[in-house]
């Protein structure tokens, strides 16, 4: 529910139209793809439905302008104390590649591996670059230290990748694994 409770903390700051929502969104979270607009329209049409914000009116250009509800500030309240859960397994393409690659006819999962690893090496590069780069400049308002805060999260779960990736070749070392094909036998 990141979008939902995305928009109902911009909201909270004042009333925004849902292209002001969406551009502040993708500002503040570092979006790596763009937010689509329809998804903002839709998850407000949600929101203003669940009484957590209502129509304020509409702009000089005609845009709806949403504010936020004292049931969505309760909301919001809420979503800011309570944990988010890491339950079950992961819907994370890299596992689910990795697993499906374990007794894959002619796939080799240490070569699997080894791509995935390259690729995370050259990732963790960029975001350290990016974060010399955000921290170059001065960290004055929210949208600086957000995107601090989200490269730091990227660089994070790169490091993390990376030691799950060693641990996963390990793991295939020691259970005698050189190819795929073995897992077989």
């Amino acid at each position: 529910m990141a979008i939902r409770h995305g928009l109902l903390a911009l909201l909270a700051d004042g009333p925004r139209h849902c292209s002001r929502l969406r551009a502040e969104f993708e500002a503040r979270t570092g979006a790596a793809r763009p937010l689509d607009i329809g998804r903002v329209r839709a998850a407000l049409g949600r929101l203003e439905h669940d009484g957590l914000v209502t129509r304020e009116g509409v702009d000089e250009a005609g845009r709806v302008v949403y504010a936020l509800a004292e049931a969505g500030r309760a909301e919001l309240r809420a979503w800011y104390a309570r944990p988010v859960k890491r339950t079950g397994p992961p819907c994370d393409e890299l596992a689910i590649k990795l697993v499906l690659a374990v007794g894959a006819p002619g796939v080799d999962v240490r070569e699997v591996v080894a791509a995935q690893r390259r690729h995370v090496s050259e990732a963790l590069h960029d975001y350290v670059r990016q974060r010399a780069e955000v921290l170059a400049g001065p960290l004055g308002g929210p949208c600086e230290v957000a995107r601090l805060l989200v490269v730091e999260q990227l660089i994070c779960c790169a490091e993390a990748e990376s030691r799950w990736l060693d641990h996963c070749e390990a793991r295939l070392l020691r259970l005698g694994l050189s190819r795929v094909e073995d897992a077989g036998k």
